[in-house]
């Protein structure tokens, strides 16, 4: 069982709130196995997250480091995460094994198609729901329809059309876990990992 653990993600730090409270499962577990998990750390660009991981690699050798990217495209389920973002990105897994390397599929935005309600609760009675995908496997949506979808069911809310740095935070604290890891396989595999390394059976 591990004694610490960091979590390095791509993203804008405005949206850290938000992915300490979606993330609440696994900090409520944390505390009770005394095992010390920092907030995470919104890195801004993925070759940021990227960075910043490898250099905690070296920072931290003794706690449990951990890389969340934006896929920005499908992953074939034959291919491991590091496979993908070798073959993609040209990145090394740094001796690291894919416990430590996980994906949002195909960008962070797909969650929040996971959770309609969350959706309705935050942009009100004028989210144009028709707009949005019913593709359940939210991960095969293509990251192009994703956002334009977005854009056109938000657009005439009052909140007015997504913004990712405006928005993305509260919607991130709107989700309900149960539902997004349902939908997004990735997202499961990224719980049930930091589950297992705190030394909790599935």
């Amino acid at each position: 069982m591990v004694k610490a653990i960091r979590i390095y993600i791509e993203g804008d730090p405005e949206l850290r709130q938000g992915f300490r409270t979606f993330l609440q499962p696994l900090y409520d577990l944390a505390q009770n196995k005394k095992i010390k998990i920092e907030p995470p750390k919104l890195c801004g660009s993925r070759n940021a997250a990227y960075k910043a991981f490898k250099v905690a690699l070296k920072t931290y050798p003794d706690a449990f480091i951990v890389l969340l990217v934006d896929s920005e495209g499908p992953v074939d389920k034959k291919q491991t995460p590091w496979q993908y973002l070798n073959s993609r990105d040209g990145w090394d897994s740094l001796g690291t094994d894919d416990q430590h390397c996980h994906l949002m599929v195909q960008t962070m935005e797909a969650w929040f198609l996971a959770d309609i309600n969350a959706l309705r609760q935050y942009y009100g009675q004028k989210l144009q729901e028709s707009a949005v995908p019913k593709n359940p496997n939210i991960e095969e949506i293509d990251k192009v329809r994703l956002e334009s979808s977005l854009e056109a069911a938000t657009r005439h809310t009052s909140k007015g059309q997504y913004h990712k740095t405006r928005h993305a935070s509260k919607l991130l604290e709107l989700l309900k876990v149960d539902k997004v890891r349902k939908a997004s396989r990735y997202c499961d595999r990224f719980f049930i990992t930091l589950t297992q390394v705190m030394g909790e059976t599935i």
